[in-house]
């Protein structure tokens, strides 16, 4: 008897069912169109954090680079004296690059914190390599690519990379990074933000092996060959793979054994970057404040600490969605709810007559209510199944149209030089000031979200039979009586 009242009632009253159904599917379409976008979102962030800190890493500890003494300017200068003008000559300089060094073993001190789960060690370096013909004792050449005449004035400017010709001087400047990866645990660090795709990645038995792995943009710029070799400081090393970046810039021009990069720079044991993985991402606070106050000296910096330096689009329409679209959901929602509520107690209020006759003929309030509540309930659902074709509309809409947003990263805590740029906790977290990235938003709809819409649509159809049942609850026989007459 249920039911077929149910359905008959449903079939008679479609239009007034449609407009409590429609408004439910809005309010749920909306729900499910801004949760889609806003995961769109954290995973559109993720790849640009992924693009500085390497996949699988929480956190790094690093040291600040201690500013120059005073009449020192903390660059290395070049010294060029051929014994014939016009000799052929170059000289390499390696520097670690824009951290203090930690002793390799902090690595260790640092896996044993609680809530670590890993650690790795990694060493980040800048090659500074100038070559061509210059005049004997006139030249000196500094980091930043320029050059000071020795012995009276003028000189000539220049620049980290390209050739460079001035005071009888023709050379050339090339500057690139290099970074020592810890070959035994390729699990954690920024090597993990790029993929081998020609080649293969170090062996585990290469800790001080002469191979390397060379940036995908970087060995095409300098025309290297897998195979064949690179030379680092007159150093000689194997080409093994090319890495691709997953997106953004690759953390390294090159990549070698941890142990081949100390050698290279003269820092035995030494390292500028502990990557950590924390045992629980969601207690990653906590674990940070354990190495600051353990490990003392050290900065330690997390993904959430880079997500705040980052800006432009994708951080402005990320805070659209999480402020704005949620309280606009909200909103909606409530509205839909209240309005249904409203049209199900006025729906009551008109069909007096039909209740008052079913209790005069031996209804119990309770059963007038539970069918009230039944209608109510239907309706909710038809919105429900509304707003969630609406709503995955919406979202593959959005997928398909995939509007580009730009991440700006901009410098954070620390610093360091490479390229031009900033670097943020060292390779695999690397910031260029002024380097945007491009990333397509897509809108990816989960069961999770699914299931609320679900559940937002029979609280609908509750709220609105809350409201009707109640209006239902208090008609009496004799209203039927006064309705007739």
């Amino acid at each position: 008897m249920f039911f077929t009242y149910l359905r008959r009632e449903l079939r008679r009253r479609r239009k007034a069912a449609l407009v409590v159904a429609s408004g439910l599917a809005l309010g749920i379409a909306l729900v499910i169109v801004v949760n889609s976008v806003s995961s769109g979102m954290n995973q559109a962030q993720d790849k640009v954090l992924q693009s500085l800190y390497g996949l699988g890493t929480d956190m790094t500890v690093t040291k600040a680079a201690e500013a120059p003494k005073s009449g020192e300017t903390g660059r290395p200068r070049f010294e060029f004296g051929a014994k014939d003008d016009g000799e052929e000559q170059s000289s390499d300089r390696v520097m670690v690059q824009g951290f203090q060094t930690l002793a390799s073993s902090t690595v260790t001190k640092v896996a044993g914190q609680k809530g670590v789960a890993d650690s790795v060690g990694g060493l980040s370096l800048q090659v500074m390599k100038v070559s061509g013909e210059f005049k004997r004792g006139q030249f000196k050449q500094d980091q930043s690519g320029g050059t000071t005449r020795q012995g009276g004035p003028g000189g000539s400017g220049g620049q980290p990379q390209g050739r460079v010709e001035g005071g009888g001087a023709s050379f050339d400047v090339n500057s690139y990074s290099v970074y020592g990866t810890d070959v035994t645990k390729q699990g954690l660090g920024p090597l993990t933000s790029s993929k081998v795709t020609k080649g293969r990645t170090f062996k585990t038995s290469e800790t001080d092996a002469r191979v390397a792995v060379a940036d995908t943009s970087y060995a095409k710029e300098k025309k290297l060959a897998l195979g064949g070799t690179v030379k680092i400081k007159g150093v000689k090393y194997k080409l093994i793979g090319i890495a691709t970046p997953d997106s953004g810039d690759a953390a390294a021009n090159l990549y070698v054994p941890l142990k081949q990069a100390q050698t290279l720079a003269g820092a035995k044991n030494k390292i500028t970057t502990v990557y950590v993985k924390a045992t629980d991402s969601q207690q990653i606070s906590a674990v940070k404040a354990t190495i600051q106050k353990n490990i003392s000296g050290t900065t330690v910096t997390t993904s959430a600490d880079l997500a705040d330096t980052v800006s432009g689009s994708l951080s402005t329409a990320s805070d659209l969605a999480a402020n704005v679209g949620k309280w606009l959901s909200i909103a909606v929602l409530v509205a839909a709810f209240l309005v249904a509520g409203l049209l199900t107690s006025s729906a009551v209020s008109r069909r007096v007559r039909e209740f008052g006759t079913l209790k005069a003929l031996g209804w119990k309030s309770g059963r007038v209510t539970r069918q009230v509540v039944g209608e109510a309930v239907v309706n909710g659902l038809v919105g429900g199944a509304l707003g969630i074709a609406v709503g995955l509309a919406g979202a593959y809409a959005v997928t398909a149209i995939s509007p580009t947003l730009t991440a700006e990263l901009g410098s954070g805590a620390g610093g360091g030089a490479r390229g031009g740029g900033m670097a943020v906790g060292g390779p695999g977290m690397r910031q260029s000031a002024g380097k945007t990235l491009d990333i397509a938003l897509s809108a990816p709809v989960s069961a999770t979200t699914i299931t609320l819409a679900v559940g937002l649509a029979v609280a609908g159809g509750l709220i609105a039979g809350a409201f009707g049942g109640w209006r239902a609850s208090r008609l009496r026989p004799a209203d039927a009586l006064r309705r007739v007459e």
